[in-house]
């Protein structure tokens, strides 16, 4: 039987999928492995089903001549070099669609939230310092009729634009590639450049993918942009954001407020962010939900078979190997 190493544990009915036609063998440990851990994990196995956590790199691959398929338990897949896998013939592949709904309610939540100063309140009362009702007391700010700005417009931004629509928003998008005026009329969306979408838009929430030409895509120039009451809202890859910048801006209330899930280095945080009360902070968390997470571990599974198998893989993210 081949040999699968699950970098860790996920839930159950993945790794039964796995263990039913493979050799299965999950991280002991309660945390990321080391890259030294890794490799050693991996020296002969022919899959890996990995995490976002998981730094999936040439020196590693060198180190696992078996390796023949790594499947990402995520949407995104910047913790792989992909073309170092190509280049070695191992099939990578992630799990697109199946979070989309989640990470658009926690996107949702982490905007109202920092709307309506829900953490702060919430620290306020815990701490005893609630004595009665007052008018001045956490005034924030409305999220009907207001404007949202989503900055990328695939499936989680596109679930974000129907949210909005419950709340009467307009709404404004950019996207290194737009959308069909039919597309745009379907999900009630106006098409903005970036610089005119920071301008204008009341909340502003983030949806691409990390790359080269989006890590920093937010810096002190694009904060300067913003309206001093407007919130920024990141779900999607933390170095999108250059998080010192984010830091210095906050600090001077402009933009007003942040609600963020992801971070520049993950998990520390930049100086000065935890300190800050008008930042509303999560632990990676949009996808977790029992029944996505659940779905996510399924799927990467069933690329990792198919890909065993020699099979067409679902998922599958270098292409070229399909040739």
């Amino acid at each position: 039987m081949k040999k699968v190493y699950v970098t860790r544990r996920i839930p159950q009915k993945a790794l039964d999928l796995i263990e039913a036609e493979c050799r299965l063998e999950v991280n002991p440990h309660d945390r990321v492995l080391s890259s030294e851990e890794l490799a050693a994990a991996v020296g002969d196995a022919e899959g890996l089903l990995c995490l976002l956590t998981d730094h999936i790199d040439a020196s590693l691959l060198d180190q696992a001549p078996r390796l023949k398929v790594v499947a990402n338990c995520a949407v995104g897949y910047d913790n792989i070099d992909v073309q170092a896998c190509t280049e070695r013939k191992v099939a990578v592949s992630n799990t697109p669609g199946v979070l989309t709904e989640t990470t658009a309610d926690m996107a949702w939540a982490l905007l109202m939230a920092a709307a309506r100063r829900v953490v702060e309140a919430d620290r306020y009362v815990r701490e005893g310092k609630f004595k009665a009702w007052e008018p001045m007391l956490f005034l924030g700010e409305e999220v009907n009729n207001k404007v949202l700005g989503l900055v990328g417009m695939g499936r989680i931004a596109a679930a974000m634009a129907r949210r909005a629509a419950g709340f009467n928003m307009t709404v404004f998008y950019y996207d290194a590639t737009r959308k069909s005026p039919e597309e745009e009329q379907d999900l009630g969306v106006e098409y903005r450049n970036l610089e005119d979408l920071l301008q204008e838009a009341d909340y502003i929430s983030l949806h691409v993918p990390l790359n080269d030409q989006t890590r920093h895509m937010i810096g002190e120039r694009e904060l300067k942009l913003m309206k001093d009451t407007a919130y920024l809202v990141n779900t999607s890859r933390g170095p999108v954001i250059d998080e010192a910048a984010l830091v210095r801006a906050l600090k001077n209330n402009k933009p007003a407020g942040a609600a963020l899930d992801v971070y520049e280095h993950e998990p520390e945080l930049a100086p000065g962010l935890a300190e800050l009360e008008n930042v509303t902070l999560a632990p990676h968390i949009a996808s977790a939900t029992v029944q996505t997470r659940t779905r996510m571990a399924v799927m990467a599974a069933e690329n990792l078979l198919a890909g065993l198998k020699g099979e067409k893989m679902p998922n599958l993210v270098n292409k070229e190997l399909e040739l």
